[in-house]
């Protein structure tokens, strides 16, 4: 990325955008989560294997050094746009979409939440550049699925030396018939932890039959990665906002239970809608 926009044709400019790898006519999470590793070696091997693009969302100093942070964003965006048409094609750069109308917000939105984007982003027109401040709204296309309960972490904080529940794991039967993990939720809400503890250690046993959850998340050294099987018992309504690489991107939020619910009956069919390219990603160039 770095070698590429040094090869465009000003010295000095300020964008500010988000970096995104495309893996075939998706955006790739995982792809970008593998870049943050120690070795620059291996760095520089998936930066040949899997390049990486920057999308373009605002101009804050424009390749003759006028700062145009204090410009409402109606002025930045039109600098941004007569920026872009002085590169001619990039190969490290994209221009972000961009409308004024609800109608075509409201059809990105629809498409939202696979393999692309999982949002819309709303800006103020007449807003100055505010660095800091999370000076917009993220609107995301929210879906539920139901999930079988494959496993729990235990809470790092316990009770009066008690064990308690954190959050549930779940999971999918894929096609081969096998529970893969798929994410989690820990927002349990009013739910009785204590009860729901009891019952959830009394289901131990089998949990998993295809992939398994990993070991604690590398940005939170406090996150224990303790969690314990069941058996396939248990079905969860949950609410989710993004699915990529056949999982939840984010934290999913709890709904309900669903005890009329076979767990066999929970698939990955629920998110097969998922898997389309987005218009997004054509808007974008990448599809």
């Amino acid at each position: 990325m770095i070698a590429a926009l040094a090869r465009l044709k000003h010295e000095r400019f300020f964008l500010d955008g988000e970096l995104v790898i495309p893996v075939g006519k998706n955006l790739s999470f995982e792809a970008l989560q593998m870049r943050l590793h120690p070795a620059a070696s291996r760095i520089r091997r998936l930066a040949e294997e899997t390049p990486s693009l920057m999308i373009a969302f605002d101009l804050l100093e424009d390749e003759k050094g006028r700062d145009l942070r204090a410009e409402p964003l109606s002025t930045r965006r039109a600098a941004l746009e007569r920026f872009f048409a002085t590169l001619g094609p990039s190969e490290a750069l994209r221009l972000s979409p961009k409308t004024t109308h609800i109608g075509d917000a409201r059809r990105w939105l629809s498409r939202a939440g696979g393999g692309a984007l999982d949002g819309v982003i709303a800006k103020r027109l007449d807003e100055p550049y505010r660095p800091g401040e999370r000076a917009m709204l993220k609107i995301k296309n929210l879906r539920s699925a139901d999930c079988v309960v494959g496993g729990f972490r235990y809470a790092t904080a316990r009770k009066a030396g008690r064990k308690e529940v954190g959050s549930l794991l779940l999971g999918l039967y894929n096609e081969a018939g096998l529970l893969d993990h798929v994410g989690f939720t820990s927002a349990l809400g009013s739910l009785d932890r204590d009860a729901l503890t009891a019952k959830l250690e009394r289901l131990k046993g089998n949990g998993f039959s295809g992939d398994a959850p990993g070991g604690p998340s590398r940005w939170s050294t406090e996150r224990t990665a303790e969690w314990a099987p069941l058996k396939p018992k248990l079905v969860v309504e949950v609410q989710y906002d993004h699915v990529t690489g056949r999982r939840f991107r984010h934290a999913t939020g709890f709904l309900r239970w669903r005890p009329d619910k076979a767990p066999r009956d929970c698939s990955f069919d629920q998110l097969a809608r998922e898997a389309r390219p987005s218009r997004m990603m054509r808007l974008l160039g990448l599809a």
